[in-house]
């Protein structure tokens, strides 16, 4: 390990990681003398990624402005004057050559807690701008000389073993749909994105054939073909540089590389080519997961044979998962427990399947007899074990990250006899004690949630979270992975105010997929109302309260402000609440109109959600006067009703409101502090 450690290889690595996270947090460098130990290749790395950002940054398009013309559109990117540009249109645009017309505009950042980043995720691959289509024209194919690869690759197979296949050796996720949650759910996910594992079967096969020393160089001859077929994922370039490096090794006589000082040289050559890589969840993740097994296995003392070999592969599952379990869960806030058996029964299908599959690219239905049966069971085992239990846990902070790793390094070192099991054990033992108890104290804040033109508010009460409304159906998933990203294993409470799409849509989706304590609906809602019947079909106590209404959840309490009768018209029979949160109170009016604000008497309030996404029917002068609120939250997006309206702003700003709108800002949070 020690030798490992000081390589030249090594070096080079954690220079090129530190230069490539102080291009994007400079403040970093201050670490650099942490590398005075391993010597020049530390600080090489260091100055050449730096510099290499530095010289020659991903350049910035002109934002805003309109482009017309012929281009070329291949897997959802262009290239316009020297830019590489992501393509959005709706439907998503097909590989071709097309004359289009839009204009350029910034990557989105993250929206919503558990939200996609679309900034960090371009950025990741040299892409720093969005050509928004508005018009296109097909001119013509663009030829794919993969096509007849994946051809044959599919000849000859049904179309759920097809698509396995295809996500299997290709990397090619775009058929699977559902079958890609079941192997999420398993564990099993990481077969989908092809990397060292893949490389790994297909390397391992070729050397099994009898070709002396020139099996080196025809495996070696292979991998940029398969670089070819599957695409340059993160992961596969890893891969592909780390067994490189071996081959040539062997083939010159030299001997392997050693895997740690190989990795070092693959990340450096990697963030060399593109710094912000290292934005990519893939490359963390590949880099992490081989660091695992470099780290973990070399130190296990196996039994020969095939317990040894059992034992190994669970081994090795097992250590791979307790590297890369805390980001797994703060980016999909779930991980699989039986994993790692999930990953040993997969194995030696896997081993099979990617050597033949990649024989199918060349040989085409010969073999579709041997991969058909191999890939019906790949499918089936994933179903199997995504039954099985879930972690879940919502975004990890960056202190969070700090303890779990500081806990796990003590057990690392008495693996590699560098300190005594029992002092490890304690010392592991002290970061996860304090990790508990940061974590006693529960949260106290409001999540006005980006739904586009619609509300979705999630109040966190000291322990008990209480969804109101949930935008559009299409938001729904949106808003389930906002409560996951935020730690929300049920919810305490979920109000639909209002019978509008752009109140209760999202939460259909919500009640699929949370458990709920208890709905309070609009009393406007009928019973045969979709989101009434979904509440029953899960046995969701319900109540359609009316002015007057008190509950106390958690540290917290809700009342119930209006309305007091049915006036069969939506916008006035819509639930306005008052929400004591022990340091604040919030006062939420769904799409009230001003006559209705007018016989309220919240009170004065520190919070406002304003009515009806600012429309000028509602937050009204008398409102204003009484409540004297500090914050205005609207929720809002595009919209033809131009929505908030000047006059409601105006009006807001004349009482030295501070305004927070979902438009603008993304979701907007309102911190009160923790609760005991």
């Amino acid at each position: 390990m020690k030798g490992a450690l000081s390589s030249s290889g090594v070096g080079l690595g954690l220079g090129g990681l530190l230069g490539a996270l102080a291009l994007l947090y400079p403040a970093l460098l201050l670490l650099a003398p942490l590398g005075l130990r391993l010597g020049l290749p530390f600080f090489l790395g260091l100055v050449l990624v730096l510099l290499r950002g530095l010289l020659f940054p991903v350049p910035e398009p002109p934002y805003g402005l309109r482009v017309e013309g012929t281009l070329a559109v291949r897997e959802g990117f262009t290239r316009w004057e020297g830019h590489r540009l992501r393509v959005k249109h709706f439907p998503p645009l097909e590989n071709g050559v097309y004359h289009l017309r839009g204009y350029l505009a910034p990557p989105e950042p993250r929206r919503n807690p558990g939200g996609f980043d679309e900034r960090a995720w371009l950025l990741a691959q040299g892409v720093k701008g969005v050509f928004h289509v508005e018009q296109a024209k097909r001119l013509s194919a663009l030829p794919d000389p993969r096509t007849s690869f994946r051809a044959r690759l599919a000849e000859g197979l049904s179309p759920p073993a097809k698509e396995v296949l295809e996500g299997l050796v290709l990397g090619d996720k775009r058929g699977l749909e559902d079958a890609y949650l079941l192997f999420q759910k398993a564990g099993l996910a990481h077969l989908l994105a092809v990397s060292g594992l893949h490389v790994g079967f297909l390397v391992g096969a070729i050397l099994l054939l009898p070709l002396g020393r020139w099996r080196y160089l025809l495996a070696l001859a292979l991998l940029p073909l398969y670089l070819f077929l599957a695409g340059p994922s993160p992961s596969l370039v890893r891969a592909s540089l780390m067994a490189g490096l071996s081959l040539l090794g062997l083939f010159l006589g030299l001997g392997a590389a050693g895997v740690v000082q190989a990795l070092g040289l693959a990340l450096f050559l990697q963030l060399l080519l593109r710094p912000e890589a290292i934005l990519g969840l893939g490359l963390q993740l590949s880099y992490l997961a081989v660091l695992s097994l470099a780290l973990v296995l070399p130190a296990l003392r196996l039994p020969p044979g095939l317990k040894g070999y059992l034992l190994g592969g669970l081994a090795a599952s097992l250590a791979v998962q307790a590297f890369l379990a805390p980001l797994l869960l703060h980016r999909f806030h779930l991980l699989p427990l039986l994993s790692p058996l999930a990953n040993l029964l997969a194995a030696p299908l896997v081993a099979l399947l990617v050597p033949l599959g990649f024989l199918k690219l060349l040989l085409g239905g010969a073999l579709a007899w041997a991969v058909e049966p191999l890939a019906r069971g790949l499918l089936f085992l994933a179903g199997v074990a995504s039954q099985g239990p879930l972690l879940r846990l919502g975004e990890i902070s960056p202190q969070g990250f700090a303890l779990y790793y500081l806990g796990l390094l003590p057990p690392l070192l008495a693996l590699h006899d560098l300190l005594p099991w029992r002092k490890a054990l304690l010392l592991a033992s002290l970061p996860a004690l304090v990790g508990l108890t940061t974590g006693l104290p529960k949260p106290v804040d409001l999540w006005l949630l980006d739904v586009g033109q619609g509300d979705a508010l999630l109040a966190r009460m000291g322990g008990a979270e209480v969804l109101v409304d949930g935008g559009r159906p299409e938001q729904g998933e949106k808003v389930v992975r906002a409560l996951r990203a935020l730690g929300v294993e049920a919810l305490e409470v979920l109000v639909a105010t209002h019978p509008d799409a752009d109140h209760f849509g999202g939460l259909l989706r919500v009640v699929e997929e949370v458990p709920v304590g208890l709905a309070l609906l609009s009393p406007a809602f009928p019973q045969d109302h979709p989101l009434v019947q979904a509440l029953e079909a899960k046995g969701v106590p319900t109540l359609r309260p009316g002015a007057g209404t008190a509950l106390r959840v958690g540290k917290g309490r809700i009342q119930v402000l209006w309305p007091r009768h049915l006036s069969h018209d939506d916008n006035r029979d819509g639930l306005a609440l008052l929400l004591d949160l022990g340091r604040a109170k919030a006062l939420l009016l769904a799409d009230l109109p001003a006559e209705v604000e007018e016989k309220l008497a919240p009170g004065p309030v520190e919070i406002l959600k304003v009515s009806h996404h600012g429309s000028r029917t509602g937050t009204s002068e008398a409102l204003l006067a009484q409540t004297r609120p500090r914050i205005a939250l609207i929720g809002v997006g595009k919209n033809p009703f131009g929505h908030p309206h000047p006059e409601v702003l105006e009006r807001l700003q004349a009482h030295g409101v501070k305004v927070y709108r979902t438009d603008r800002m993304g979701a907007v949070r309102v911190d009160l502090g923790y609760a005991w």
